[in-house]
């Protein structure tokens, strides 16, 4: 039972050869080392495109949120341009109150025309340079009471008038665009029940 040869194993005559230049037996798995190449290569380049389309994806990804922010941007430009004016229209309503009054104190007097048709002048002026920039008036005299337009400050019981009317306007309300600077102060109708 002693083996001879250390290449005799179970009487099969096995040759062992150390130069890599020979050819290998037919028996021998050489296109088995090929295939296990070519699919290491093929696994590497599956991961190669699994990393590209990821890549890819992150990329349109990130091309639409800046695509977004710049919109976003464009929108606060626009709105700052829009309502830029805002404050220093706040501060102009002061000055159209006190035209409105004197207005108001000025129908009943003939005898000084010519002060009316200044004054008259004047306001409307201020009122068309104001529209200009945006300004507008709410017109709240037989409107619905709309709590977004509208500051009731009095409610009077009446049938004469639908209920929730605003039968009279104490202050003109004003908006910048669909931005309500200020309400209109309001008397809104109350039917009586």
């Amino acid at each position: 039972m002693f083996i001879e040869d250390e290449n005799e194993i179970n009487g099969e005559n096995i040759e062992v050869s150390n130069n890599p230049f020979e050819e290998k037996a037919e028996n021998e798995p050489a296109e088995e080392d090929n295939k296990e190449d070519v699919s290491n290569d093929d696994d590497e380049c599956e991961k190669l495109k699994a990393e590209l389309a990821d890549l890819n994806n992150k990329y349109i990804r990130m091309a639409a949120d800046f695509d977004n922010y710049r919109k976003r941007q464009a929108q606060e430009r626009e709105s700052l341009l829009k309502y830029g004016a805002a404050e220093t229209m706040t501060k102009l309503l002061s000055v159209l109150d006190t035209f409105e009054r004197a207005q108001e104190s000025l129908k009943d007097i003939d005898d000084v025309k010519s002060v009316k048709e200044s004054y008259e002048v004047a306001f409307k002026q201020l009122l068309d340079t104001l529209k200009k920039s945006g300004l507008e008036t709410i017109d709240a005299l037989g409107a619905e009471f709309d709590p977004n337009l509208h500051e009731a400050i009095a409610q009077t019981p009446t049938n004469e008038h639908p209920d929730n009317t605003v039968i009279s306007q104490m202050q003109t309300g004003y908006k910048l665009g669909d931005r309500v600077l200020r309400p209109a102060l309001v008397n809104v109708a109350l039917n009586e029940e």
